[in-house]
């Protein structure tokens, strides 16, 4: 098979990222961008080498030159490009969250299914090398019985634009869907789904949510997460258990080591990652779409849908809500 040819809608910060680390991968070539604003297209096909750029999405979705579509927009226009590009025939990788409630994702799998063609949540964290290996660790059960999670993702954004991304509800702004997708991500992948969710959040005057703390109720264990932008936190992940204890170093969803303290001694390990670490959810979509799978066992559709029904359920704890819900 000759090398896949990315097309990226939404020219942003983490599109970006992406497009340096495309050029770490093998089989992979950006080959068009569209943006709204062609003179943006056009700057970053040139910085990136794209061949074609395109002051429109639909433009690029139609584009000949292009096997997978990098969704990259705000939250709320996830869904609607998405299936878009998967109804022309593309396959997508779609950041995360996949969509911004429960019934946008499902229609987005209806789509991948009915079009034959791969869907993936672009979480990079899932295909992070040490967050592979902890995965490993812990099931393995190198700490004994896990009983204990604690993870957070806060950074200071109270003076950012009240009318962009982050703080703004009418493009789902707030710490939750954001950053605070992390630490439930972590939870989930770890300890499964909770049989009880209790959870807390605080509100901006825009309306938009900017701290929500969640405990996660198991069986046999509880999971405390946090989001926020009201100040940065550690971010180190830890992960305890009946024989030890696990950190995942900071900043944990973007690792390149952990400890592990057992019988009062704490050891180290390296875990080197390609570049900032998108070439790792790359190299899954390379392998997927070049073995004809239409998702990933990493991080399936129905993972996506387990996930943004614990977001769903802790909004509807909190209260936090969107102009656009229905």
């Amino acid at each position: 098979m000759d090398s896949i040819r990315w097309g990226i809608l939404g020219p942003g910060k983490i599109a970006h990222s992406f497009a340096k680390d495309l050029k770490l991968v093998e089989w992979g070539e950006l080959t068009a961008v569209g943006s709204r604003d062609i003179e943006r297209a056009k700057t970053f096909a040139q910085a990136f080498g794209a061949s074609e750029y395109f002051g429109s999405y639909e433009e690029l979705l139609d584009s000949n030159n292009v096997d997978v579509i990098y969704i990259a927009t705000p939250h709320t226009g996830h869904a609607e490009w998405a299936i878009k590009a998967m109804e022309k025939g593309k396959h997508v990788l779609c950041e995360k969250p996949m969509g911004v409630n429960g019934a946008e994702v499902r229609r987005m799998i209806k789509t991948a299914t009915e079009n034959n063609v791969f869907l993936m949540e672009a979480l990079w964290s899932r295909f992070n090398p040490t967050i592979i290996e902890v995965k490993k660790l812990i099931d393995e059960g190198q700490i004994g019985t896990l009983g204990y999670l604690n993870a957070d993702f806060a950074f200071y954004a109270m003076d950012r634009d009240e009318k962009g991304r982050v703080l703004n509800p009418e493009l789902a702004g707030g710490s939750l869907l954001d950053i605070g997708i992390y630490p439930v991500f972590l939870s989930y992948l770890m300890l499964g789904n909770p049989e009880k969710i209790q959870a807390s959040s605080k509100f901006h005057s825009t309306g938009a949510e900017i701290q929500t703390s969640i405990i996660f109720e198991y069986k046999n264990a509880q999971a405390v997460l946090y989001s926020g932008f009201t100040s940065k936190s550690s971010m180190r992940a830890e992960l305890s258990g009946s024989k030890g204890t696990l950190y995942i170093n900071p900043c944990w969803h973007e690792a390149e080591s952990y400890s592990i303290e057992k019988n009062d001694e704490i050891k180290c390990y390296d875990v080197p990652k390609i570049g900032k670490g998108y070439s790792h959810e790359i190299i899954e979509v390379h392998k997927c779409i070049r073995n004809g799978g239409l998702q990933s066992d990493l991080w399936n559709h129905q993972n996506s849908l387990d996930l943004i029904d614990l977001l769903d359920a802790v909004r509807s704890k909190t209260g936090i809500t969107f102009p656009f819900d229905t």
